[in-house]
């Protein structure tokens, strides 16, 4: 049974032949607990989504498999019903709780490991290694599905833990952490194959600029007490990169991001999420 529905407009840019009017197609995204007989495989794509070329590092399988367990936590979104596969997906693990449980252990180990590398990230560090009941909050949907999803799903998570906690369940949490991704914009290593004269480049570095894969990132980040990017251990090539170009002259590099946040910023960052994310009416 679906959880919420929620009307979104989406703009298609397809062209008729006759003029270039853009055409508007309104689609029904339906949230949902989820469900251990059908979610499967569609959590463990967008898990491997989530983690890019890290994926094979963890064992993704072991972590559907915790998501699906909680049911009653958490949400998918579909546009077919709830026999479909998931566009998107949120939810929460415990991090004590499942300490004990290799997959976890992995990817704790994984996650202290690259925040560790850096410094604007070492407050995660050393929250891992203390006394704190991290929650680790997963989330990915597919390139196509728009923000405005967002803000009902971490509410409705806001809501599940408060009635999880009433039944005394182990989600008082002293902080959440959420693992998500950003992207630099490089130059194609296929522009000097082509026989066209290139511009000169300027003297000196500039900083590539970073962007979000999850616009939300930039509205939660206002609430957070950590957060900042890093590279992927098993990074990819420039060639990669290349193959992700999308019809663009630059190419795209993949790279981690962590955000950390205190419990008690969690109801205000949802309500930021709100304000600025409103459904299109």
């Amino acid at each position: 049974m679906g959880k919420r529905k929620e009307r979104v407009s989406k703009r298609d840019e397809e062209e008729s032949s006759s003029d270039s009017d853009e055409e508007i197609a309104d689609v029904d995204f339906e949230f949902f607990d989820p469900q251990p007989k059908i979610d499967f495989q569609g959590l463990k794509l967008l898990l491997r989504q989530l983690f890019d070329v890290d994926a094979p590092l963890l064992d993704l399988s072991a972590l559907a498999d915790l998501i699906l367990a909680q049911p009653l936590l958490g949400s998918t979104v579909k546009c077919d019903g709830n026999e479909s596969d998931p566009y998107a997906f949120l939810t929460v693990l415990n991090l004590r709780e499942h300490g004990d449980k290799p997959a976890i252990k992995t990817l704790v180990e994984y996650v202290a490991k690259q925040a560790s590398k850096i410094e604007a990230l070492k407050p995660i560090s050393d929250t891992l290694k203390g006394q704190n009941v991290v929650g680790l909050i997963l989330t990915e949907r597919l390139v196509n599905v728009p923000v405005e999803i967002v803000p009902p799903m971490y509410k409705m998570l806001l809501e599940e833990i408060s009635w999880a906690n009433e039944e005394k369940e182990p989600y008082q949490f002293t902080h959440y952490l959420i693992l998500s991704k950003t992207y630099r914009e490089i130059q194609s290593q296929l522009d000097g194959e082509d026989d066209r004269p290139q511009k000169k480049k300027k003297k000196g570095h500039k900083k590539a600029e970073v962007f979000n894969f999850h616009p939300e990132d930039t509205i939660i980040q206002r609430s957070a007490l950590a957060f900042g990017d890093c590279p992927y251990i098993k990074e990819g090539s420039d060639e990669e990169a290349d193959a992700k170009r999308a019809f663009q002259e630059l190419g795209i590099k993949p790279q981690g991001h962590m955000i950390l946040l205190e419990a008690s910023k969690y109801e205000s960052m949802v309500t930021m999420l709100e304000e600025a994310l409103r459904p299109i009416p």
